[in-house]
């Protein structure tokens, strides 16, 4: 049996990193530090594109023209990585809302759900950031050593929100009394009763019943169909580069006009990962994927958008829409979207699984 190497999970500085990384992401806000990372992924797969293109023609060796690790170490590393700047955004967020910290009459949900609020330079804030900037750090890297089978990263995101919850006593999926996955008493403006799940200060008949994570990217059929757009267009980007990473650096970055609070932006990044891995699994390493005609590309894509879109909006119900927290939709999609390219690849179908870990 292989040894597993759990070293990273103390090295000093990588802790201290990810304090850090944890520290800004909350000062900057959950939303606005991925918004970075989206940014930082196309920075990262733009030059290392450029610099294989550049070797391709100057006879020259790949590796020593590739980036200097921006995708890997800033935009997935400490610096931006979701599971450490965006998972303590959230965090913090949480905290903050538990504190009052929070005035944002633009905003109608539970305090605690404003990831685009920016929590400042508060030390208690900063400082519950960076644990959970470790606590993100930990599961990634646990999860990666252990080579389990989905995306380290996204469940980064997903259980820390889950241990954020449970930290500061909000429920882990609160009042579901009208159904678990009815979003009706969204549609009705139905309001919480008065002392009822009172965890924002007794404010509750303030609050809607239901708080479905996007108002204008909820019903079943536009979910479907803006994800088989998306994993069309994940694919063929996917197709052209060679990039599993691009697509998501694209519809991270695409979030700024939601932050900026342009109306009914999608949330897509969910979406554009699993196609764009999905897409390059295709065939085996170190094949060309034009070695697989577009067509054929296009359609895994289309799927894989699809279902990862839907399983964004099943996981949103459950834990976002009656909860007081943000617990990320997106992050899940794209667990269950990358454990599906795993098990298609441990089966067979798929000739590889990208860089998607396998047992």
């Amino acid at each position: 049996m292989a040894q597993i190497d759990l070293s990273g999970l103390w090295a000093l500085e990588m802790l201290i990193a990810a304090f850090a990384g944890g520290a800004f992401g909350a000062a900057l806000g959950a939303l606005p530090a991925f918004i970075f990372t989206g940014f930082m992924v196309i920075a990262g797969e733009a030059a290392n594109i450029l610099g294989k293109a550049v070797a391709d023609v100057g006879g020259l060796d790949p590796a020593e023209l590739e980036a200097v690790g921006i995708t890997g170490s800033i935009a997935f590393g400490p610096v931006f990585g979701p599971h450490i700047s965006f998972a303590a955004g959230a965090a913090a967020t949480a905290y903050a809302a538990r504190k009052g910290y929070i005035d944002d009459p633009g905003f109608d949900y539970h305090p605690a759900k404003d990831i685009p609020y920016a929590l400042g330079t508060k030390p208690d804030v900063l400082a519950v950031g960076g644990i959970f900037g470790i606590v993100g750090y930990w599961i990634a890297t646990l999860s990666g050593a252990l080579s389990l089978p989905w995306d380290p990263i996204a469940m980064g995101v997903v259980l820390s929100a889950l241990v954020h919850r449970v930290a500061f006593g909000y429920p882990i999926i609160g009042d579901t009394s009208q159904g678990l996955l009815n979003m009706k008493p969204f549609e009705r403006e139905e309001l919480r009763v008065m002392g009822e799940h009172a965890t924002d200060g007794g404010a509750e008949n303030s609050r809607l019943l239901v708080e479905p994570w996007l108002p204008h990217q909820y019903k079943w059929p536009n979910v479907a169909a803006i994800g088989a757009v998306v994993g069309v267009l994940a694919a063929y980007t996917a197709y052209v580069t060679e990039s599993p990473f691009l697509a998501f650096g694209i519809s991270a970055a695409s979030l700024v006009f939601l932050n900026l609070g342009v109306a009914n932006i999608p949330v897509t990044h969910h979406m554009s990962l699993p196609a764009s891995t999905a897409a390059l699994a295709l065939v085996p390493q170190g094949t060309p994927i034009a070695e697989v005609s577009m067509v054929t590309v296009l359609v895994v894509g289309a799927a894989f958008g699809l279902i990862c879109a839907l399983f964004g909006e099943l996981f949103q119900r459950v834990f976002y829409a009656h909860g007081d927290t943000h617990w990320d939709p997106p992050a899940a999609g794209i667990v269950f979207g990358t454990f599906l390219v795993a098990v298609l690849a441990i089966l067979g179908v798929f000739p590889q699984s990208v860089w998607v870990p396998l047992p």
